[in-house]
């Protein structure tokens, strides 16, 4: 098993993710786009992850990499039909790359908040199960506002109308953040334009709220962001025999 992960900054990774893999054996290769690092074939991969990060979907211009992942991503869940799991800016490429569209929210979406899945959860192959309402982190200032064709919507909350979303059986993107550990909340605290939407949101002293309110809720989101891994697992091991 190989996994591809393209990340965009070197302290928004897979998170909890890499314990899992790890206790499993399995192998990954992570490219760091914002430094530069090449994509490789995506022959020789069973699944790709798309992380975070502080840039937009649409900014080409200040970040040309933009565009070679996007053809990454389409060439991914296209053509090889690979197992896509995006995560915050990495669900709005998905949804980007494939032809939907993603703006900016009127207000940030900052915090410990609730989202509610929708009925075609129940079904689905990793989200069947999940409580609703479901408490998760999110920190984004932009948000995908129409679905790629085809997609189906899993999850929304009051502020986004398209918190999770499938393409096809194989292709999940997710707004908020499944990854997060101990350690989220103080690292992305030390990113200029992290801390600026946090403070915004939550006014003076946001970083020590919010750490302690995620530090609270951590087994659960834990919990959940197992549960996807596992699930999400099975469709990369399916592909792969």
């Amino acid at each position: 098993m190989r996994i591809l992960v393209f990340q965009h900054l070197d302290i928004e990774h897979p998170g909890i993710f890499l314990e899992f893999l790890k206790e499993d054996g399995v192998h990954w290769d992570t490219v760091e786009l914002d430094e530069g690092d090449p994509i490789p074939p995506l022959e020789g991969y069973d699944a790709l992850w798309v992380m975070g990060g502080p840039m937009d979907v649409w900014e080409e211009d200040l970040h040309p990499w933009l565009k070679p992942e996007k053809r990454a991503i389409r060439e991914a869940v296209l053509e090889h039909r690979m197992p896509y799991l995006g995560i915050c800016l990495g669900h709005q490429l998905l949804a980007d790359a494939l032809g939907g569209k993603v703006g900016k929210m009127p207000q940030p979406e900052v915090g410990v908040m609730k989202i509610k899945y929708a009925d075609a959860a129940a079904a689905d192959p990793l989200f069947a199960g999940m409580a609703s309402p479901a408490t998760c982190l999110q920190w984004h200032g932009a948000a995908v506002l129409q679905p790629p064709a085809g997609a189906v919507v899993l999850a929304h909350s009051p502020l986004c109308a398209v918190q999770a979303m499938r393409v096809n059986d194989h292709a999940y993107g997710v707004q908020y953040h499944l990854e997060i550990t101990a350690r989220t909340v103080s690292e992305w605290s030390s990113i200029s334009a992290y801390e600026d939407a946090l403070v915004k949101s939550m006014g003076p002293g946001a970083g020590e709220r919010l750490a302690a309110q995620t530090m609270q809720a951590l087994p659960q989101l834990n919990r959940d962001a197992r549960q996807v891994y596992e699930r999400f697992m099975v469709l990369a091991r399916k592909r792969q025999a």
